[in-house]
């Protein structure tokens, strides 16, 4: 699997192709999340991130519409936030994102976390929204293999994408493997570790091999396992370098460097608190 342009997509279960690398929003608000989305747009981004917990659908869907972009070209994520889970909340959740965002359909949702008791109602809703085309692709949000099991054994729609947190210290090497196997498309969130990564030695010596900086290597890390990646800024330097990783290729000795960083850290919640 070569990986060599921004432009670059994989293939869902269902055959819809998304982007390899997108934009994250979380905590982004204003005019700097309109002009970095605009931005990220203008340098071949084609994934936004969002969710309804981050209030910034709007924002965001005002940016796409003057970025002048045709909107089949983007890939618009959103998630359903916990308080709002059930089957019929969730239908009214997606309602209002599609309201927020300015568009008639999404191309990928996700419920944001397992709330306990709530997730499969929830994934129901999601199932109907899907056949009702109103939703390209459904999938979850930092669910761990037991919370996608249940769903498999439950439902009757596998998700097709698994948004977690994945870094060099949260391999997650197991679910990683269930996702493949079971065709669901991982995708990483806090790829960059909130920053830390620039101060991990081993990446730093990586980094310094290929000219490039610790974050670069760190998300072509999360590529060279399959793993979708979204970081984020709304700085436009940083937006531009987070793209600049379709040049390089790490060999097998340096992915395993990295791999042996893990140590099951979490930076956010546990899952299995919801």
């Amino acid at each position: 699997m070569r990986i060599t342009s921004i432009y670059d997509n994989t293939e869902l279960a269902n055959k819809v192709k998304i982007p390899w690398l997108g934009y994250g929003t979380y905590k982004a608000h204003g005019d700097e999340l309109i002009e970095g989305v605009k931005y990220s747009l203008s340098i071949g981004y084609r994934l936004i991130d969002t969710a309804e917990m981050y209030e910034n659908e709007e924002e965001i869907g005002k940016a796409i519409r003057q970025s002048k972009i045709p909107r089949d070209e983007i890939f618009i994520t959103s998630k359903v936030w916990n308080t709002n889970q059930g089957f019929e909340s969730t239908l009214n959740s997606f309602e209002n994102s599609l309201k927020r965002l300015g568009t008639d359909y999404l191309d990928l949702y996700l419920i944001h976390w397992p709330v306990s008791g709530r997730y499969i109602e929830t994934w129901k809703a999601l199932e109907k929204l899907y056949k009702e085309g109103r939703v390209r692709a459904i999938g979850v949000s930092n669910f761990l293999i037991h919370h996608l099991q249940d769903i498999i054994n439950n439902c009757e729609i596998t998700p097709m994408v698994n948004q977690v947190e994945f870094h060099p210290y949260l391999l997650q090497r197991d679910l990683l493997d269930f996702c493949q196997r079971n065709k669901i498309q991982l995708e990483a969130w806090s790829p960059l570790m909130r920053g830390r990564v620039q101060n991990i030695l081993q990446i730093v010596d990586i980094a310094n091999k290929y000219k490039k900086t610790p974050a670069q290597i760190v998300l072509r890390w999360d590529l060279q396992h399959g793993v979708v990646t979204i970081p984020k800024s709304v700085h436009k330097e940083r937006i531009k370098e987070n793209a600049d990783i379709f040049d390089f290729e790490l060999t097998e000795e340096e992915m395993k460097i990295i791999d042996n960083l893990d140590q099951s850290k979490r930076f956010g919640a546990n899952p299995d608190d919801f």
